[in-house]
């Protein structure tokens, strides 16, 4: 009697770590499927309006590196492509014609966010990049790098259009 009780424990146990093995594996399973749900979501993170605090960065030789966004003056989520900011200057170039702490409107010329376009595809960039102008909607800087959307024609920033290197 004392041999069977003996033997049906050790069954019991190794059922019991059996069992728990395959919960344990279950439990893992359901882990990394979590945990690659997590990181698919951070992985394709979702992109939004520029809008208070938003760093970006400076595409002119106006002499300004990077700028944070103030406020958006159209709209009440945010600017996006082409929209008028308010900025102050982070970091800048010594020498430049724009120096730290100074504030100037920024036209916004390239935004993570997705812009539909009229044939249906749509335009999104890399990086959050804006261009500093005047009171006049004028820019300070002479030079625009790297590739500008046309769509800045219908919001009545030809000059920039002109000073860019590429136009998407």
């Amino acid at each position: 009697m004392a041999a069977s009780s003996s033997s049906s424990r050790l069954v019991r146990a190794v059922g019991r770590s059996l069992f728990s093995g395959l919960c344990n594996n279950a439990d893992g399973l359901m882990r990394s499927t979590h945990e690659m749900m997590c990181n698919h979501l951070l992985f394709q993170q979702q992109r939004t309006f520029i809008q208070m605090r938003t760093s970006l960065k400076v595409v002119d030789n106006s002499g300004a590196k990077r700028v944070a966004c103030i406020q958006a003056l159209k709209g009440k989520k945010g600017a996006r492509l082409g929209d008028t900011i308010v900025c102050s200057v982070k970091e800048a170039q010594p020498g430049g014609k724009v120096k730290k702490g100074e504030v100037h409107y920024g036209v916004v010329v390239r935004a993570a966010m997705p812009r539909g376009r009229c044939d249906g595809s749509e335009v999104k960039f890399d990086d959050n990049a804006v261009v500093l102008i005047n009171k006049h909607g004028e820019p300070i800087g002479t030079r625009v790098f790297g590739p500008v959307p046309h769509e800045l024609r219908k919001k009545k920033h030809v000059k920039i259009l002109s000073l860019a290197e590429h136009i998407a």
